[in-house]
């Protein structure tokens, strides 16, 4: 199996504590239902920096800031892009970038 990297882009907040929790409970839905297939099911991150090639730093998140971040086992691109429709994310407006890692 080859690992895939889940990065997630933008997304609602959810505007209540009720809401909060529907928006937990189908994430973990989600990551559970793929079973052996979530190697780490990743975190949420707050806003990112920058450092460009000449050493400037710029604290604006980047070109499309990171929502989150999760490692699948998945046997080809294909599948790893079939379990990734399923993110929570997509729901609220968000995406879900995904690319295959590389062993080194």
């Amino acid at each position: 199996m080859t690992k895939y990297i889940f990065v997630y882009h933008g997304g609602s907040q959810p505007q209540s504590e009720e809401e909060g929790a529907q928006v937990m409970a189908a994430w973990q839905n989600w990551l559970n239902g793929m079973g052996d297939a979530v190697a780490d099911w990743g975190n949420p991150v707050g806003m990112s920096s920058t450092v460009h090639s000449d050493g400037s730093v710029t604290g604006d998140g980047g070109a499309n800031p990171t929502s989150g971040y999760s490692l699948i086992n998945a046997a080809s691109m294909e599948e790893a892009l079939a379990l990734a429709k399923g993110c929570p994310i997509l729901q609220a407006q968000g995406s879900v970038e995904v690319a295959e890692t590389m062993e080194m």
